[in-house]
């Protein structure tokens, strides 16, 4: 009998495992096939052509291609300084938020959430009009302090992405430190307060320390997102092409090599590789930030 509630508790995750397997494992591993493969043309070039089993050849010229390993280090550069930044508006959001009333707290939780709640590309298309030099209003508005921005240049690109990426993502990591933030016993807020601590110390010295485990999770899942930007810089990218190169990022040198120059099978090594490079970065991430949460 035992054997068999198993079994039917089993069966509820049947759709998850298949949608597991064919949505993430046999798309894996046909990349790291076609990674393996190269095609050669016949002849001069005018015939067909055909895939020959390259072995590691593929990887080899990734793990040396400066266009990829410029690209994964520009966006791991920014990410060090992008991330830290909205964690901290969403933690400094999530504090007010937990000071609030339950429902003064539903309201504003809500109005942050909306810019999540719009698509990656709706969202950088408004921004993109916002920084727009001709209809943007932030130009003339610079203009009347005495601010001559341009932000599209090469020193505002970083940070007008930046921008739109921490408005677009703060909502997100806000719930889930706000969240963290109603498990904290409600006792200790009182016994701090006995004491004379402030509400400034409480949220030093209680609050911060329980929602340690939340901010990792964010700054990993964050991580994670930020190697795998394509949209925002692809679309600035068709306003500012001087600016933002067709490797700005590693996925759109990617992309580039796939639909652009047409060789899918270095792509394919290019995609296992930041796959690598996105597990070594979340588990460095992970082992830095566990021995603060243990």
């Amino acid at each position: 009998m035992v054997r068999s509630q198993r079994w039917k508790g089993a069966a509820f995750t049947v759709p998850f495992q298949l949608g597991f397997v064919f949505l993430y494992l046999v798309p894996i591993g046909y990349a790291v096939h076609q990674s393996l493969y190269r095609s050669q043309s016949s002849g001069l070039g005018l015939g067909g052509t055909t895939d020959r089993f390259a072995g590691l050849a593929n990887y080899r010229a990734g793990l040396t291609d400066p266009a990829f390993l410029d690209s994964v280090l520009r966006v791991l550069l920014f990410a060090c300084v992008q991330i830290p930044v909205m964690l901290l508006v969403s933690l400094l959001l999530a504090l007010f938020l937990d000071a609030l009333t339950s429902r003064a707290a539903g309201r504003f939780r809500v109005l942050l959430l909306v810019p999540y709640m719009i698509p990656g590309v709706v969202a950088a298309i408004v921004w993109i009009n916002l920084y727009s030099p001709d209809v943007g209003p932030l130009t003339p508005l610079g203009k009347i302090f005495g601010l001559d921005w341009n932000f599209f240049s090469p020193s505002m690109v970083w940070p007008s992405i930046g921008n739109l990426l921490t408005w677009h993502g703060i909502g997100y990591n806000m719930v889930i430190i706000y969240a963290a933030l109603q498990g904290v016993p409600r006792e200790l807020f009182e016994a701090a307060r006995l004491d004379g601590a402030s509400e400034r110390r409480i949220a030093l010295s209680i609050k911060v320390p329980y929602v340690r485990g939340a901010l990792v999770l964010t700054g990993m899942l964050s991580i994670i997102q930020m190697l795998q930007i394509f949209n925002e810089p692809a679309l600035f990218r068709n306003v500012t092409p001087q600016t933002v190169s067709d490797s700005f990022t590693p996925i759109m040198v990617i992309y580039n090599q796939a639909f652009n120059a047409g060789n899918y099978h270095y792509a394919a090594a290019l995609s296992v590789l930041l796959a690598l490079i996105l597990g070594l970065a979340s588990f460095l991430f992970y082992r830095l930030t566990a021995k603060e949460t243990d």
